[in-house]
């Protein structure tokens, strides 16, 4: 004669108990995130390199992007470039021009000389990606 385990069958218990206090959760979940997701509003996305003088990405520098409508002054976001050189700034998806510029204050060169930088004018038609670089030199 085989008797069941009585341990087994607590687990299965529990196992049960569990799912059904999950499964109503999880359930009202999913159309939370759905609305989230629809809630986000598109974007467009400026990303680039900065690459110094020798041809070499740049890291740390001072990224500033303000639209070309606004005054010079008024810049609207501000990033900094990673350890591969490499920025990205979320701007919204509209057609609009942007004006990049290096913030070179305090940064120069191996030998002492001082960095320029021209500044940049990147083109968004609607939610896409733009790749661009600034190009430091002496």
């Amino acid at each position: 004669m085989i008797t069941p385990n009585r341990f087994s069958a607590r687990r299965a218990v529990s196992a049960a108990s569990v799912l059904f206090v999950l499964l109503p959760a999880l359930a009202t979940q999913a159309p939370f995130l759905q609305a989230q997701k629809s809630k986000e509003k598109p974007y467009a996305l400026i990303a680039g390199t900065v690459w110094g003088p020798d041809d070499r990405a740049v890291y740390g520098i001072h990224v500033k992007i303000r639209r070309a409508t606004d005054k010079p002054n008024k810049v609207r976001w501000e990033v900094y470039s990673d350890h591969h050189g490499e920025f990205a700034q979320r701007v919204p998806a509209r057609e609009a021009d942007y004006i990049l510029s290096a913030d070179l204050k305090g940064v120069k060169s191996t030998d002492g000389t001082p960095l320029q930088a021209k500044e940049v004018t990147v083109h968004i038609y609607n939610d896409e990606r733009e790749d661009t670089s600034l190009h430091l030199t002496y």
